[in-house]
């Protein structure tokens, strides 16, 4: 009787406990959030939509993820916080209620050439271990099937020192699975001499033609010139056979130069470790460039791609190697583990299988293992990273994505929505930046930010359910049923762009003519060969200008006056117009602040703790020297103009006396792409995935080509926004250009003059041209999973 009425009384009392169902946000101020308060249910699915800019990245990772790793780190001792990024505390009142935040991001993988989709997951490890156990013949530990481990032996005397100090001869052996012709990268490099140097000329003279290597006070190039190894007034096709050994290849070895102690090594093994150890995306433009001039890159002959020693490569369970296993489609590889029945490794097994089914069941079954890491678009790069998640035990935490509808096909969105769902339904809060309306329909609660992008947004506009959203009187709520409608009539191609026989990747020889002087959309589920045939066959020359989905690099010195090329003609306006260099007008260079030099922050580091930045007390944060803010141009200074948006801009820069048509032909192509709003000095690294995309395109839309080829360009784009694409899109074909998109949105391809689809599945059930025509022709169609969603999209 008396545990009842104990049992009574506690279900009349909630336990206290239980009163934190909230994480409650007040006064966050970061970026763009004007004082921004919400109250966020946990163990619910919350989306957070509005236009690109309004401030929900700001709010959902800048803020409430950022706050919950920074208590995190906190937790750990300040030895292990000083091996940490040090994170600062956000701009915020108060924040409460909140959880471990696990985010899951668009940010690319690392590109390092030797990482694969298998090493990046742990996958490879679990296979290494597989092999080390049950691989006939026999070779060595799990390192011995690991292409990132080189073999090493070693043999000589060591003192042991206990008791009697004696020497013992001792051997050391370390067995890797390492190919030593490409050291593990799978190819190998040719390097064309002839882009290196002109042999007709002496070093003295300035034979050298790499990018950055002057003979007159370029330490490198003092090094070979003074080495004694060649002499720097011969002309390098007159040196002896010894000479260029020495000049090519020679070992490195100390040398004395202007009595100075360098290092001197072949020009070769010199090229190897400053260019190509590098990503190549990372580098300058003209450094990228010579790269792929010079160098060629070749299937390694010795291991044919695979990375491994022939060891590695000879011991197999069943038929199968580790290469082998590796080269395999996920999906087969999974019914390949789960045929394998041995008691000794039976957990190992297990995990394994897990794992792979992860990936089938997220919809990436199509890739293999051995899938350079750098090569995932930032769908599938993003959906690589929910793996490791998805059979977590972990409950009452906080998941955070950023659009992960990104690269999916309509058909996709719906296997995405049951996965967000599950980890939702095991207790845990799962918070989405997201525009797809498909995604946004599955939200228990809905945050809408706005009204506008930039100083116009950071604003909560609507909180509530999907069906309050639709009803409400905002841009989102009004933008959320929209439905693009096919055309009367397309237009009729002037040409055609002729592909024979590809076979890039999962293509089976496919034959298609992709017409020119149209808006043609290639289409077709995640993995089924688009970027594989557009990209790959496609041939990259002068005529094409390709705006893919690699992201921008920049530091917070970068912004999109010096990004897009804006600040070259504003400085020299500015110079012309007050008579002295442009140089004083940059802030990274002559006319910086010397105090803050140019950052227009003085940045204190604290050791383990977080950094704090404050305001330059010199320049009040406005970069320049006070000197360079009395030249005026057009009635303003130099920071002045940075500080106006691009629309500002645009007008100042048009007419009157600040007029400059240089500058005002950028901020148009700006505006064109809906960054009217961006403000000209505003760092890139505040910029969101979306805006970035769209200052890549306003760049590139200066390029001198015939063929626009563009991926994805509605990543990041509000429903709203999307119209705005269409019309810029459709004023290039007007122009006289051909525009090829790849792409999965409905609106795109409704409103397409021709579309070509592929599949029908992903991986080796894709690579075929499974449809082509008219948007209108594939509704009809609808044999496809394309024809079939799209028709469902324009309610035929």
């Amino acid at each position: 009787m008396s545990s009842a009425k104990r049992a009574g009384s506690r279900a009349a009392v909630p336990h206290v406990a239980d009163s934190h169902d909230l994480i409650r946000v007040h006064g966050a101020r970061e970026n763009n959030l004007k004082d921004v308060s919400i109250e966020i249910p946990k163990r619910r699915l919350t989306v957070f939509t509005g236009v690109s800019g309004s401030g929900k990245s700001s709010l959902v990772f800048n803020t409430i993820a950022a706050e919950s790793q920074r208590l995190i780190n906190e937790t750990y001792s300040a030895f292990v916080q000083g091996f940490m990024p040090t994170l600062a505390r956000p701009e915020v009142d108060i924040l409460e209620g909140l959880t471990t935040a696990i985010i899951v991001d668009q940010q690319r993988m690392g590109a390092d050439p030797r990482s694969t989709v298998g090493t990046a997951t742990d996958v490879n490890a679990m296979l290494r271990i597989l092999f080390s156990r049950l691989g006939e013949p026999h070779i060595g530990p799990p390192s011995a099937y690991s292409f990132n481990t080189a073999s090493v032996r070693a043999s000589g005397a060591i003192t042991v020192e206990r008791g009697n100090k004696k020497a013992v001869k001792a051997t050391y052996e370390r067995t890797g699975g390492m190919c030593t012709r490409c050291e593990g990268r799978g190819s190998v490099s040719d390097i064309d001499l002839t882009q290196l140097y002109d042999d007709s000329k002496s070093l003295a003279e300035g034979a050298f033609t790499i990018p950055g290597w002057k003979s007159d006070s370029q330490w490198t190039v003092q090094v070979y010139a003074q080495s004694g190894f060649v002499d720097p007034d011969k002309p390098i096709r007159e040196y002896t056979k010894k000479q260029l050994q020495d000049f090519l290849y020679g070992e490195p070895v100390k040398v004395k130069v202007n009595g100075v102690n360098l290092t001197y090594e072949g020009l070769i093994p010199k090229i190897q470790k400053s260019f190509l150890s590098k990503d190549k995306e990372a580098m300058q433009p003209h450094i990228r460039a010579f790269v792929e001039r010079a160098v060629t890159f070749t299937v390694c002959p010795e291991c044919d791609g695979t990375r491994l020693s022939e060891g590695a490569r000879s011991s197999k369970i069943g038929k199968i190697s580790i290469a082998d296993a590796c080269a395999m489609e996920i999906r087969d590889l999974a019914e390949w583990v789960r045929d394998l029945d041995e008691p000794s490794v039976a957990p190992l097994l297990g995990a394994l299988r897990d794992a792979l089914d992860s990936f089938v069941e997220i919809g990436l079954g199509y890739l293999s293992l051995d899938r350079p890491a750098g090569t995932l678009s930032g769908g599938e790069a993003q959906r690589v990273k929910m793996i490791r998640h998805l059979g977590s035990s972990l409950t009452d935490t906080t998941y955070v994505f950023d659009e992960p509808t990104i690269g999916l096909h309509p058909h996709d969105i719906q296997r995405m929505n049951d996965l967000l769902l599950r980890l939702r339904d095991k207790g845990n809060t799962v918070l989405v930046v997201e525009h797809k309306p498909e995604a946004i329909a599955i939200a228990d609660h809905v945050v809408d930010l706005g009204p506008g992008a930039g100083t116009a947004g950071g604003t909560v506009c609507f909180e509530g359910t999907v069906e309050e959203l639709r009803a409400g009187d905002t841009v989102t709520g009004r933008h959320l049923d929209d439905r693009a409608v096919l055309k009367d009539t397309v237009r009729k191609p002037t040409g055609a762009l002729e592909i024979r026989g590809a076979t890039t990747h999962n293509l089976q020889g496919v034959d298609v003519d992709v017409p020119l002087g149209v808006l043609c959309v290639v289409t077709g589920v995640a993995g089924s060969g688009k970027s594989s045939l557009i990209h790959g066959s496609v041939p990259a020359g002068a005529d094409v200008v390709s705006v893919d989905q690699s992201p921008i690099k920049g530091s917070r010195r970068s912004n999109p006056a010096t990004y897009t090329g804006l600040l070259e003609p504003i400085r020299k306006a500015f110079a012309k117009a007050n008579g002295v260099k442009p140089a004083l007008f940059s802030a990274n260079s002559e006319g910086a602040c010397p105090t803050c030099n140019g950052a227009g922050v003085i940045y204190t580091d604290l050791a383990m703790m977080a950094g704090v930045a404050a305001p330059c007390e010199d320049c009040e944060g406005k970069r320049f020297q006070p000197a360079v803010l009395e030249y005026r141009f057009g009635g303003r200074d130099i920071s002045e103009v940075l500080a106006m948006s691009v629309a500002q801009a645009e007008e100042f820069f048009g007419s009157g006396e600040a007029r400059t048509p240089a500058a005002h032909k950028i901020l148009d192509r700006l505006a064109d792409v809906g960054l009217g709003y961006l403000t000209l000095g505003q760092p890139l690294t505040t910029l969101s995935g979306g805006e970035r995309q769209r200052l890549k395109l306003a760049t590139h839309m200066g390029d001198k080509g015939g063929v626009y080829v563009l991926d994805e360009p509605t990543i990041g784009l509000h429903l709203a926004d999307v119209e705005q694409l269409l019309g810029l899109l459709d004023r290039l074909v007007d122009a006289g250009k051909s525009v090829i998109v790849i792409e999965h949105h409905q609106a795109v391809m409704a409103h397409a003059d021709w579309i070509i689809d592929l599949g029908p599945g992903a991986g080796h059930d894709g690579g075929r041209i499974v449809f082509e025509g008219t948007p209108a022709d594939l509704v009809a169609d609808r044999t496809t999973l394309t024809g079939e969603h799209l028709a469902a999209y324009v309610g035929a």
